[in-house]
């Protein structure tokens, strides 16, 4: 595919008026052609009127032509093959392995919430039949959940796919009957364009209404601010740091009128090992433990970073043994040159941190070296900002006394995950720890590792802030198509007028609540 370089204003290419700037290759540092030009202010003004013209016609659509229109870019993106693998791998120094794994999830997740449309009772439809005889009448009260119109997408820098331009967010809203307005990630702003080209074919073949799909590619925070802040826009979803989703959802918070922000800004995931698991089967949670931290350098928003272990030997051996494994894993270049100055910085003040020993550290090639560290339970309840986040392949292990103090940690702040690794003998201990986790993460593993989630019906990725801004709502499984829609309510409206699901006969067959009870008749 030819790369144009220029942003996707509906069916048309924006011109080449902004500002230029260029992918750049993390392994060598190499300007990578074509250059792109910056989205300008007119350009996401005509964006967003043509989201905001194209909401009406999007949302009446039959629910069968969403459905195509969902599984055709799946069919798209899968059609661009080596090459979108190409680009990603060259903009991202990922491996190609995990390249085309995201593209398969990114497909994956778009055919899965095809369904979801498809079967259609996700809509929640309730319908209380009117009773004219009742003294006061009762009236007929139907009710469903509907689109909330255009929604802003901000694009994830760690993951250029299933995060990104087709991914998660873009493809619940999509569903959910939202037109989108995408913010492409100015470091794979090639493989945002190669994704928005083939949602823009999916678009033509299934005739879906100019200005649905909208994508801006630009460098900088200013289109991102301003995209936000436009009053057509009615919602915003974020995948990233901490600094920019907080910046973000305030602009949303004090708008004219407030829209809803989910942003998804990680965390430190914690790991619990209690002291029959680490007896029974040690090493398996060692070697799951350093991949889970070193996987793709540590750029995943699940990367465990504060592993809770009992003080005595056990607890030493597993430190030393993790060491070892964390320690002898090779350094390898980040996503960019900023992610991976950022991580040297973070690890070299943790090394010169008095509170804090270094346990290991790989040495050797320019890329992330992977660095493994200490300290005591009472040090970090002392010190909460020892449990910050370090976006990259390096984690904290924790000390505890007594279970007490590894439940107040638990409870220190709002997490993606939690995860408890139990043994026989551990049961009370961790009925405990599951019980508080409940409270502070989206997520409760068992004897696994965070990375890697699995999408389907039942997914939580979320959780109480500041993992995200907002704790009721997921960005991954069968519930994330309900943040972009709200319920409205339909009292004594001709039936000629009602949504096809609230019809009289549902003459959509969609699961409805009628009169208090599940069922497909009326």
């Amino acid at each position: 595919m030819q790369l144009s370089g220029q942003s996707i204003i509906g069916t048309r290419r924006a011109t080449a008026s902004g500002g230029v700037f260029y992918a750049v290759n993390p392994r060598t540092g190499e300007r990578l052609e074509p250059a792109f030009h910056s989205a300008g202010d007119r350009d996401l003004d005509e964006a967003v009127a043509l989201a905001a013209a194209a909401a009406g016609a999007y949302r009446a659509l039959p629910r069968s032509q969403r459905v195509e229109f969902l599984r055709e870019i799946a069919a798209q993106l899968e059609s661009l093959g080596r090459a979108l693998i190409e680009r990603v791998t060259l903009e991202t120094a990922l491996s190609e392995a995990r390249a085309r794994g995201e593209l398969e999830r990114t497909a994956n997740q778009l055919r899965f919430l095809a369904g979801i449309v498809e079967e259609g009772s996700w809509v929640d439809a309730r319908i209380d039949t009117g009773d004219a005889k009742r003294k006061p009448a009762k009236p007929d009260v139907r009710s469903m959940l509907r689109p909330l119109g255009p929604v802003a997408i901000f694009c994830a820098g760690n993951f250029p796919l299933a995060f990104s331009v087709a991914g998660g967010d873009t493809a619940s809203a999509l569903a959910a009957g939202n037109p989108v307005v995408v913010n492409a990630h100015y470091s794979h702003p090639g493989t945002a364009e190669m994704c928005g080209v083939a949602i823009a074919a999916a678009a033509r073949r299934a005739m879906i209404p100019d200005g649905v799909f909208s994508l801006l590619i630009s460098r900088g925070p200013h289109i991102g601010q301003v995209l936000v802040a436009h009053p057509l826009i009615k919602a915003a979803a974020f995948t990233g740091s901490r600094t920019g989703g907080l910046a973000l959802a305030e602009t949303a918070r004090s708008r004219p009128e407030p829209i809803p922000f989910f942003g998804e800004m990680s965390g430190s995931n914690p790991v619990f090992v209690l002291p029959h698991a680490w007896a029974q089967r040690g090493d398996a949670i060692v070697a799951g433990l350093a991949a889970s931290v070193t996987g793709s350098v540590g750029q995943f928003c699940t990367k465990p970073g504060l592993v809770l272990v009992e003080e005595g030997r056990a607890g030493d051996a597993l430190v030393v043994a993790l060491g070892r494994e964390i320690g002898g894993t090779r350094p390898a270049p980040m996503l960019n040159a900023g992610i991976l100055e950022n991580y040297r910085l973070l690890v070299e003040a943790r090394t010169r941190d008095a509170r804090v020993r270094r346990v290991a550290q790989a040495a050797g090639g320019a890329g992330a070296g992977p660095a493994l560290f200490e300290t005591d339970a009472d040090t970090l309840l002392g010190n909460p900002d020892l449990a910050a986040e370090v976006f990259g392949p390096a984690t904290l292990v924790v000390r505890y006394r007594t279970l007490d103090q590894a439940l107040e940690i638990a409870a220190m702040e709002g997490n993606l995950t939690g995860t408890v690794h139990a043994g026989s003998g551990d049961e009370e201990e961790a009925a405990r720890l599951a019980a508080a986790l409940e409270g502070r993460v989206g997520r409760i593993l068992f004897d696994g590792y965070p990375t890697g989630i699995e999408v389907c019906q039942a997914m939580v990725h979320g959780g109480p802030y500041p993992a995200t801004t907002d704790g009721r709502s997921t960005s991954v499984g069968g519930r994330a198509v309900e943040r972009f829609a709200r319920p409205v309510c339909f009292q004594d409206v001709p039936a000629s007028l009602l949504p096809e699901e609230l019809r009289p006969g549902n003459p959509s067959g969609v699961w409805r609540r009628v009169n208090g009870e599940m069922t497909m008749f009326e």
